[in-house]
């Protein structure tokens, strides 16, 4: 499907959008380039996927909630231009 510049016209009126006559090439051609990305969608075959309207149908995994230090400060302080025992060492900035 290709809008012409008519539609464009008529689709930035409906929108209530004000379109400068020099910016509806511009608007046809990326409306046509969104239009020419779902006809890509509409080729995706979908038989047997049951529709879904929203995330709130799905069941969330749960975890345990824990406290944990994430058991990678190794790792983390390995990285620091200075350190003191399992804490970044940093200067002084209050007298």
């Amino acid at each position: 499907m290709s809008l012409d510049t008519a539609t464009v016209r008529r689709i930035a009126k409906l929108a209530r959008i004000r379109v400068e006559e020099p910016e509806i090439a511009t608007l046809q051609t990326e409306l046509n380039a969104i239009l020419g990305y779902v006809e890509q969608l509409n080729a995706v075959d979908v038989t047997g996927v049951e529709p879904l309207s929203g995330g709130a149908q799905m069941a969330m995994r749960l975890r345990e909630d824990v406290v944990t230090d994430g058991g990678i400060a190794d790792k983390i302080l390995a990285n620091a231009p200075d350190r003191e025992g399992r804490f970044f060492a940093v200067p002084k900035v209050v007298e």
